[in-house]
C-alpha cells in the first residue's frame, strides 16, 4: 500500500513518518478516523493528485527535503488556510499566539487600542495581519514587506479571506512605506494635507532573528527551503530587533504597543535593548507552551 510504502521512505530518509497522514489529510477526502482504520471502511478515496504525482510530491519531501506546505502550497494556521511558497516563511504553530497577545494587549490598556492602526512588519504569507484584522475589528491594518513575491502571496490569502477592505499591503523595508505615520505627517492615502498626529496603535513583527551562523546547522527544511531574509538575523540574531527597538518609538502614539516574536534565549537582551532606549514601559518577556522566551511586548511612553 501507498501510504506504508511513504513511511518507510520517510524513515529511510529521517523525516517524521506522522508527515504521510498530513499529507493524506490534505490532498484526499479521508479524515483521522479513516486513516486509523487504515481506509477499511472506505472503497473508494478522492485524489486530488494521480498517485504517480502524489508518489513524486512525496519524493520531492524525502529526497530534497522540501517541506510538505511548500508541495502542497497551503498550510493550517490558526483557523485559516493559508496559501505558502518558497517566497514565504511557513507560519508556524508557536506565532498563532502572538495574535492573542495583541488581543489581550487592547483589552488591558487605557487607551483605545482596538481602534486606529496596526502594522505587520515583514508580513510574508500575510498569515499575522489576517490574524490582527480577524481579531480587531475596528482597526485598520498595515502590512508591510520588501519582498514582492511575498506581497503576491499575501494578496491572494487576504482577498480569499475577506480581509481585502481591511488590510493594505504595502512594500518597502520596514517602517520605509509608512514614513508618513513619523511623528506629525500625513496618512499614506490622505489626499486634504492636513497633518495628523503619530496614530499607529500598535506594531507586529515575527522579524528574522537567527544568527547567521546558526542557520546552516538548521534543517535543511528550513536552511534550504525557507527564505534567508526572513530568517538571518545577523551575526547575533538581533540586526532588525534592534532596528524595531530604536525606530518604533517615532510611529506609535504613547501607549501603543510594540510586540515581536523572538529566539529561545534572546528575551533578557532583548528587554536590555528597549531598557536602554528609552521610550517604553511595561516591558515583558512572554514565554510559549514549552517554557522558552517567545515573545517580547512592550508599550510606548
Amino acid at each position: 500500500m501507498w501510504r506504508e510504502q511513504a513511511k518507510q521512505q520517510a524513515i529511510a530518509a529521517s523525516v517524521s513518518p506522522t508527515e504521510v497522514d498530513w499529507l493524506l489529510l490534505e490532498v484526499t477526502d479521508l479524515d483521522s478516523l479513516s486513516l486509523r482504520l487504515d481506509f477499511k471502511q472506505r472503497s473508494h478515496i478522492f485524489l486530488k493528485y494521480s498517485l504517480d504525482e502524489l508518489t513524486q510530491l512525496w519524493s520531492k519531501r524525502t529526497s530534497s527535503r522540501i517541506p510538505v506546505q511548500y508541495l502542497i502550497g497551503q498550510t493550517h494556521w490558526r483557523n485559516y488556510l493559508l496559501k505558502v511558497s518558497e517566497s514565504v516563511l511557513i507560519p508556524r504553530p508557536e506565532t498563532e499566539l502572538i495574535i492573542d497577545l495583541a488581543r489581550q494587549a487592547t483589552e488591558n490598556s487605557s487607551s483605545d487600542l482596538k481602534k486606529g492602526i496596526w502594522v505587520d512588519l515583514g508580513t510574508g504569507s500575510g498569515a499575522i495581519a489576517i490574524g490582527l484584522a480577524d481579531v480587531l475589528t475596528n482597526a485598520q491594518i498595515y502590512a508591510v514587506d520588501i519582498s514582492g513575491a511575498a506581497l503576491a502571496i499575501a494578496q491572494e490569502n487576504i482577498n480569499r479571506l475577506g480581509f481585502t477592505d481591511r488590510i493594505k499591503l504595502l512594500q518597502g523595508s520596514w517602517w520605509t512605506p509608512l514614513e508618513a505615520f513619523k511623528g506629525q505627517g500625513l496618512s499614506p492615502e490622505s489626499n486634504s494635507g492636513a497633518c495628523m498626529p503619530r496614530q499607529i496603535s500598535g506594531m507586529i513583527a515575527n522579524p528574522p532573528y537567527i544568527p547567521s551562523k546558526v542557520i546552516p546547522t538548521l534543517e535543511p527544511e528550513v536552511a534550504q527551503h525557507e527564505p534567508q531574509i526572513a530568517l538571518d538575523g545577523g551575526q547575533d540574531g538581533l540586526d532588525a530587533i534592534r532596528y524595531l527597538v530604536q525606530t518604533a518609538p517615532h510611529y506609535l502614539h504613547s501607549g501603543g504597543v510594540w510586540l515581536i516574536e523572538i529566539m529561545a534565549g534572546q528575551g533578557k537582551e532583548v528587554i536590555e535593548l528597549l531598557q536602554q532606549q528609552g521610550d517604553y514601559k511595561n516591558m515583558q518577556i512572554i514565554c510559549d507552551l514549552a517554557g522558552f522566551d517567545r515573545f517580547v511586548r512592550a508599550e510606548r511612553r
